[in-house]
């Protein structure tokens, strides 16, 4: 399934929010653990698992800088139930990335990597969303190291926690395999239009067993 909703679901002039949310003005900081140093000269982008070639894909930060920009208008919708209208993520397309790094015909899922070991699982589907950003500037500025800064994760369709920050890969997937909130009660789809926030409320078929 693909998104349910997008940010161009307005009535009117009033921002139409997902159940349970709250309009958000500013950007509040949320992560789990502290903020890691960026080292550019260690730094690098990956894709593995499941190519289409068999092999592992790398980008340095100055090759991954140099990656077709794009933009994309979309909500940021938080599970700790603040949601943060229409702002503008720049960075590299997923699609791009799938491009470039196609995977394997059998892929059914992806594994998206960050720092300390953080991870968070995605259907394809949602992945390849036209929206779907690894952004490092909003509202045109850098993002900042508490943001995620060099790269982030944006899913607009999906709660945010399914967008990492602190990037650092892609892992192609034939099956579906829970990644680290996942493992500890979250939602493994978490469409935020269907308030899918813990596990407790996941249907046959929207998850691996615990």
């Amino acid at each position: 399934m693909g998104p349910s909703k997008n940010a161009e679901s307005r009535k009117g002039d009033l921002p139409q929010l997902p159940p349970g949310q709250r309009l958000q003005r500013g950007w509040p900081v949320t992560h789990y653990g502290p903020v890691p140093r960026f080292r550019p000269d260690r730094w690098e982008f990956r894709v593995f698992g499941s190519t289409a070639d068999g092999d592992k894909h790398c980008w340095t930060h100055d090759e991954f800088s140099a990656l077709p920009y794009s933009t994309v208008v979309a909500d940021l919708h938080c599970v700790t139930k603040y949601s943060m209208l229409g702002a503008e993520w720049g960075g590299v397309s997923a699609r791009t990335i799938l491009e470039l790094a196609p995977p394997a015909p059998e892929v059914t899922h992806v594994m998206v990597w960050a720092e300390y070991g953080f991870s968070s699982n995605l259907r394809l589907s949602d992945f390849t969303s036209e929206q779907s950003i690894f952004a490092t500037h909003k509202d045109g500025e850098p993002l900042t190291a508490e943001h995620g800064f060099p790269v982030r994760l944006v899913v607009p369709h999906l709660y945010a926690w399914k967008g990492p920050k602190w990037v650092r890969g892609v892992e192609y997937m034939t099956a579906d395999r829970r990644g680290f909130w996942e493992e500890r009660g979250y939602h493994n789809v978490g469409d935020p239009w269907r308030e899918q926030r813990y596990t407790y409320q996941e249907q046959p078929g929207e998850g691996p067993e615990i």
